[in-house]
């Protein structure tokens, strides 16, 4: 999540029965036996193999049941801590995270490569959740020199709501290691941070957040306590059917830290920007930056069916250990892959994320200097060589109704950068979308990591052990010794097929690594 909110979290009281762990720490309760849904993901390699590895997801500590030792009581209910305890660390030793049931409940459910994420089951309400490298370790991804590719079927995300796909730097094991009272770890979705600083998390560095807890009347299942959790975060898709967004937080520490109160910053500070993250971002959002027919319902990417998303994270030497100097992002739907549109907004040029860009659109847009105080790219780029986890949700706003995603935001304004999509500016209360939108879904699936332009693969992957050789997608189908159709490949680094294009097309150079038809 990034833009102008604090991610907001939802969580249900369940009433189970069985029996209970007793640790010293944060304790991990069993009256629901915990399985993490399998989910299939796969890395690449230079010329297109892919081998698939056996991943899964885990739900966040957030939305589970958190009760008494021994007991069914609720330590947490509604968006109030109860009386089982009263301090942090009293949280820690009294209070107990559970499994998960996970379609039940949740609305979660995996096969084979793909993740479906329900908005509302009964009276759960959306959801976050990490890749699994295995049961008690966070997948760890080094992006740098590196591309990313997932898809994703937004089709049933009306306005309002946000399908995300993001990277922070969490712990890989949840913080087991490091800090005492963190028993339950990974495996049951501890220790998450972000940029906006989250206040809202019951438990941070494995002890409760009770001290100082306030409810919070505006947001369903949710309040603030004294300290937040913050480390940077990488927003490679926050979207829904109309708009999406790609956007990176720096902040000054690679490493999950802890603030106290509005030194936190973020929406429920005095000062948004006091914290050590950049709450804002320096966001790509194609309708934003005046490419008002690029993305939505019948657009040239389309919406209402699935598409897959490439992110290039492109550095100064072409090395794993050299310093980010651009995001880069391609859309590949029906066999054609489109190029991120280049700005159409005066004062902003290009179609990439890199610092010029981010200065321009700050300066254009009037809005603060979060972005390089917090380190800018460079900060940006240390947190991308720290590794990062990968995080999958679907979520509503209770603070300002993704406005700044799919609206106008501010609300009635006319400056440059405050229309973010068609959506109007009422209507999406989380009350209204809940009630009304219940059975919105997102589905994220194939994600493919490896070298740049390892992953625009259009054949199948076997299953982990073994390979299978894939073709870059295009719409090409000449041999490599004829000629390029219309939007096919037709140059770049490391390509071998045709250079030339049937008539009258042109063979024009995107960027170093891609050349297409156009």
């Amino acid at each position: 999540m990034s833009g102008f909110l604090s991610y907001r979290a939802y969580t249900n009281a369940l009433i189970l029965s069985s029996l209970l762990v007793t640790i010293d720490g944060q304790q991990i309760g069993t009256y629901q036996t915990e399985t993490h849904p399998s989910l299939s993901w796969s890395t690449c390699s230079t010329g297109g193999v892919c081998t698939a590895q056996a991943g899964s997801v885990v739900l966040d500590a957030n939305w589970r049941w958190v009760h008494g030792i021994g007991e069914t009581t609720n330590c947490y209910t509604g968006n109030t801590w109860g009386t089982v305890c009263s301090t942090d660390v009293d949280c820690a030793t009294k209070c107990a995270v559970d499994g998960a049931d996970y379609s039940g409940t949740y609305g979660i459910t995996s096969s084979g490569n793909s993740l479906q994420l329900d908005f509302v089951t009964g009276s759960n309400v959306g959801s976050r959740t990490y890749l699994m490298a295995d049961n008690t370790h966070y997948q760890i991804f080094n992006l740098l020199n590196q591309e990313f590719t997932f898809t994703v079927d937004d089709s049933n995300l009306p306005c309002g709501l946000n399908g995300a796909l993001y990277f922070v730097n969490m712990d890989a094991d949840g913080g087991k290691s490091k800090y005492p009272n963190a028993v339950a770890g990974a495996q049951y979705g501890v220790g998450y941070c972000d940029s906006q600083c989250p206040r809202d998390l019951k438990f941070i560095q494995g002890e409760g957040n009770i001290e100082g807890w306030v409810a919070q009347s505006n947001s369903k299942n949710s309040g603030t306590g004294n300290r937040g959790s913050c480390c940077p975060e990488l927003d490679i898709w926050e979207g829904n059917s109309i708009s999406q967004a790609l956007t990176p937080h720096p902040c000054e520490s690679v490493a999950s830290t802890v603030c106290t109160g509005n030194n936190c910053g973020g929406t429920y500070s005095t000062n948004r920007y006091a914290g050590t993250c950049d709450p804002d971002g320096c966001d790509f959002n194609p309708y934003r930056v005046g490419n008002t027919n690029f993305y939505g319902p019948g657009m040239t990417v389309d919406s209402s069916k699935p598409v897959t998303v490439v992110t290039q994270f492109i550095t100064d030497d072409g090395t794993n250990t050299g310093t980010l100097s651009e995001i880069r992002r391609y859309y590949v739907q029906n066999g054609v892959v489109q190029a991120q549109p280049t700005s159409k907004i005066a004062g902003i040029t290009g179609n990439v994320i890199d610092t010029s860009f981010c200065a321009a659109e700050l300066s254009t847009f009037g809005e603060t200097t979060s972005f390089t105080d917090k380190g800018g790219m460079a900060a940006v780029s240390a947190s991308l060589q720290a590794g990062m986890v990968l995080v999958m949700s679907l979520w509503d706003d209770y603070d300002v109704d993704m406005l700044w995603l799919d609206s106008t935001y501010p609300v009635n304004s006319t400056s440059p950068g405050s229309a973010r999509g068609t959506c109007p500016t009422t209507g999406s209360d989380p009350a209204t979308v809940e009630s009304q939108h219940a059975n919105a879904k997102v589905i994220f699936s194939d994600i493919r990591f490896g070298p740049i332009n390892s992953t625009f693969t259009s054949g199948t992957v076997t299953p982990p052990g073994s390979t299978t050789t894939s073709s870059p997608a295009s719409t090409s189908t000449a041999p490599s010794t004829g000629t390029a159709q219309h939007w096919a490949q037709c140059g770049g680094q490391g390509y071998s097929g045709p250079t030339a294009c049937v008539s009258p097309y042109t063979c024009t150079v995107l960027n170093p690594w891609y050349s297409q038809c156009l």
